[in-house]
Formats: structure tokens, sequence, C-alpha cells
């Protein structure tokens, strides 16, 4: 992925971004099997949404609205606001973080704002895309399914479309070379 390719798909992403994460999103890509040209777009694509094109790696919000949500392992007085959304898509959650942890062999329960660096940010990503088996959505363009896993609904589901097309087009994706949507309501 050059910086060149990831501007043509996030646009509003500045020159200094898509430098600053072309080589590691390569990388995480390559590592979680984000290969193909669809799985690319409809990961760059979810991307631009949740990091405002590569511009947040930190939710805005302050996490309050996470205190005390046990669904997202926060136990602990001030786990909301310790584990607020962070990396590129937004991992939230001492659950998460600690997973998270885990799989990249370091402790982001201990140091949080480590998952905002751009490596940390970009394997977070596709970490999760990888674990949430978003792969073969994309396989068969369930983006809208995609965007369900990632959100938990359908919110800024406009925008992640219109990043999708771009995405596609920027990466040469063929419209007509699709895996068929085999039983797609069987897919979690």
């Amino acid at each position: 992925m050059s910086p060149d390719i990831l501007k043509k798909c996030m646009p509003f992403a500045t020159i200094e971004n898509c430098e600053l994460y072309a080589g590691p999103l390569t990388g995480a890509m390559e590592e979680y099997l984000i290969k193909t040209p669809r799985r690319q777009a409809a990961f760059l694509a979810q991307l631009a949404h949740e990091s405002g094109s590569l511009k947040y790696v930190e939710e805005i919000a302050s996490g309050e609205a996470y205190e005390g949500r046990k669904d997202l392992g926060n136990i602990q007085p001030g786990d909301g606001k310790r584990f607020k959304g962070r990396g590129l898509i937004q991992i939230t959650g001492r659950h998460n973080y600690s997973l998270l942890s885990k799989e990249l062999h370091y402790d982001f329960i201990a140091r949080p704002q480590d998952l905002e660096r751009p490596g940390a940010a970009s394997y977070s990503a596709a970490w999760f895309w990888f674990y949430n088996h978003l792969n073969r959505l994309a396989d068969i363009d369930a983006f809208e399914k995609i965007t369900r896993k990632i959100n938990g609904g359908v919110n800024g589901l406009k925008d992640r479309l219109e990043h999708w097309e771009r995405c596609k087009k920027a990466l040469g994706v063929d419209e007509k070379d699709i895996d068929s949507p085999r039983q797609l309501d069987e897919l979690p």
C-alpha cells in the first residue's frame, strides 16, 4: 500500500498521515490476510470512517459512556475512560484491550495510550477485522454486515459507503469478480 494509493482511498487524509500509515497498514493487512483488493477496499473504507481519514486514533468522546459496561469487560472504576476507543478501528473496552495485548504481545492494559501509535493503531484494526471474520464478509460485499460488526449498528453508513466506493475504484476492484453469497444469513 503506497501513500499515493492510500491518499486515493482517503482523499481527506493528509499526505503526511498517508506516508505515516502506509507501511504499518501494509504489514498489518499482509499479516491478517487482508490481501485482495476487495478485502482491502472494505477494510480501508471502514478505517476511513472510524478514524476520520487517519486523523483520529483516539475516540473524541471521553469514554465515560463505557464506564461499568461489563459487556466490554470494564469492571474497575475508570475503565470506561481508560479503555475508550483507540486505534484506527477504535478498539474499545478492557476485554478487547486484553485480547489485543495477548495477540500483539504488548501490555495495552498498562499502557492503553500506546494503541494510538501508527503500528499499534494499524495492527489492532487488522486484528479486529480478522478476529471478527470480516474478510469473508468482504469477499461477498456484505458491507452493511461489516459495519454492524464494527459499529454495533449502522451509524455513518452513508459515509462508509462513499469511502467504500472510492476505495474500490482506487484499488481496481472488479465488480464482476465476487464470491457467491453462500448462505449469507448463516455468516456471523
